[in-house]
């Protein structure tokens, strides 16, 4: 993973313009995903845990427009379900990540010296651990559930938020806007709070909406691997995992559907966040 660049490169006019229907369709699909999420206890046709074992592994039905699971289970239904716990991790991962690495970067920016290394040198030893070898250990010492990886994620992804918001304040600090604040008075935080952060804010986000996906695989991983959510619940990382014995008897769909979703999430919101990028970078060089 790295950070968005927002550089703006010769010749991608043409380029920007034949992605604006990705975006506006990846948009689209964001606001899908995130809406059935929402409405997915509506939306499910039956119990996500409810278990039909004479019918296992049954495919596409009036009742089951999606066929049943090895355990018997209403695919569609687990998979609405398990939505909103494949977004609701993530977005702990980022809400995390970057109130916690906006302030570290600030600081560090803003007062400069022997804080502004301190801190630089420990967000680069967070960097150099992998997150998802630091969540298997906070894991293996707190057991399974969303919490735990949630909060390992987060600070492994926190350095990625700092540095660049560390740049972006540092950049802000000599605009000629800041020294006219002084002038009159202000101080260093209402200045940070009321002016710089409101500023960099369109960046950060973009940055974010990117580590959003990313940080949606690692939570699907950690699943896969039976060390996310507890079996019962529905999440898609946990549905590739119980589908992996259907694909050996013949029968992917079950496994199939959540990789999709996996997928196409991930795509929709990288391309938003890259646009979003590129439409900033687009803003600064005008």
């Amino acid at each position: 993973m790295t950070t968005a660049a927002l550089v703006r490169r010769p010749g991608l006019g043409r380029v920007r313009t034949a992605r604006a229907p990705l975006y506006l369709l990846c948009l689209g699909l964001v606001g899908l995903i995130v809406l059935a999420a929402l409405l997915a206890p509506w939306l499910a046709p039956h119990d996500p845990n409810a278990v039909e074992l004479g019918d296992a592994l049954a495919g596409p039905s009036g009742g089951h427009p999606l066929g049943l699971d090895s355990s018997g289970r209403d695919t569609l239904s687990r998979l609405l379900l398990g939505s909103r716990t494949s977004l609701l991790g993530p977005l702990g991962v980022v809400l995390f990540s970057t109130v916690t690495g906006v302030g570290v970067g600030t600081v560090a920016a803003w007062r400069g010296g022997w804080l502004d290394s301190l801190l630089s040198r420990g967000t680069e030893i967070v960097f150099a651990f992998p997150g998802l070898l630091l969540a298997l250990l906070i894991v293996s010492v707190y057991g399974q559930g969303l919490v735990a990886p949630v909060i390992a994620l987060g600070i492994a992804y926190l350095p990625y938020v700092s540095r660049l918001t560390r740049s972006l304040v540092l950049a802000e600090r000599e605009r000629p806007y800041v020294a006219a604040y002084r002038v009159q008075g202000h101080s260093g935080p209402q200045i940070c709070l009321r002016h710089v952060l409101p500023n960099i804010a369109p960046v950060v986000l973009a940055q974010s909406t990117i580590n959003f996906g990313y940080a949606l695989i690692d939570l699907a991983g950690l699943s896969f691997l039976g060390l996310g959510v507890p079996a019962l619940t529905p999440d898609w990382g946990q549905m590739v995992f119980d589908g992996e014995s259907a694909i050996q008897q013949g029968y992917p769909l079950s496994a199939f559907l959540p990789c999709a979703a996996i997928v196409l999430t991930v795509v929709a919101f990288n391309v938003v966040g890259e646009q979003w990028a590129d439409r900033i970078a687009r803003r600064d060089d005008r």
